[in-house]
């Protein structure tokens, strides 16, 4: 990931307050969000803290705003993230070390992707896998009428979006080589913050199909997204996707 030199300004003009997060702190920070992320513009960061704070090793508070930024290989348009009581290596990094986390810190914010996001995100292999083992799933359960113990193969997947609704769709490749058009159109909800669930989910006989056949066997099927991850409010609109919500980062 390279930043530009206005990128960089804005870090450390925006973490104002003290000497030593002007000129220790803030360049700590640049180089160790530049190590998570693969791609970002218009970075912002907001440093809370105080000589004191900052030398016994906490940071207050810590705000971040970044627009199309990636993360492995995931393409966010928008990034708002907060978080608090975060300790980090003070000792080392006045000596000019990286920064480095000695505690898992929660932060809490909203990302917003856009249906282009969602599209080329799906070359990632966190959410390729993901929707992959998603729709696998929905197929080993026989409701569609596919029912298989064994790994199928998928290729070719989609993502689309509609106001509430999200339709997935790939080919189905058989032993032979040929490919079946699949597809699913899917609500969600959220059974508890970690917890994801269908909302009337529709098994569709190709992803641009206006009608569908109703799986009432797994309306209400839930998946736990882990209990590092929280989700407080998941809006789906046709040309993007807004989660506000809270996640736990490890050292």
């Amino acid at each position: 990931m390279t930043l530009s030199d206005r990128d960089t300004n804005e870090i450390e003009t925006a973490a104002t307050g003290t000497r030593l997060i002007s000129k220790v702190l803030a360049p700590a920070v640049r180089l160790w969000l530049r190590s998570q992320v693969e791609q970002v513009e218009e970075l912002q960061v907001q440093i809370e803290s105080g000589d004191r704070q900052i030398l016994s090793g906490c940071i207050p508070q810590l705000a971040l705003t970044a627009r199309n930024a990636i993360y492995q290989g995931l393409a966010f348009s928008q990034i708002q993230l907060t978080g608090q009581n975060i300790r980090v290596n003070a000792g080392q990094i006045v000596r000019g070390k990286p920064l480095r986390l000695l505690e898992p810190i929660s932060v809490q914010g909203s990302v917003l992707l856009e249906a282009t996001d969602l599209s080329s995100s799906l070359n990632a292999p966190l959410l390729r896998t993901g929707v992959i083992e998603f729709l696998q799933t929905l197929l080993r359960s026989g409701a569609a009428g596919v029912s298989s113990n064994r790994e199928l193969n998928l290729q070719n997947l989609t993502i689309q979006l509609r106001s509430n609704l999200v339709v997935l769709g790939a080919d189905l490749i058989s032993d032979s080589g040929n490919a079946t058009p699949i597809a699913i159109r899917t609500g969600f909800d959220l059974a508890a913050p970690n917890l994801l669930k269908l909302v009337n989910p529709q098994w569709l006989p190709h992803a641009a199909a206006k009608r569908g056949l109703p799986l009432s066997d797994l309306d209400g099927y839930t998946f736990n997204l882990g209990s590092e991850t929280e989700i407080h409010e998941l809006t789906i609109e046709p040309d993007k996707v807004t989660c506000i919500g809270k996640l736990m980062v490890l050292p």
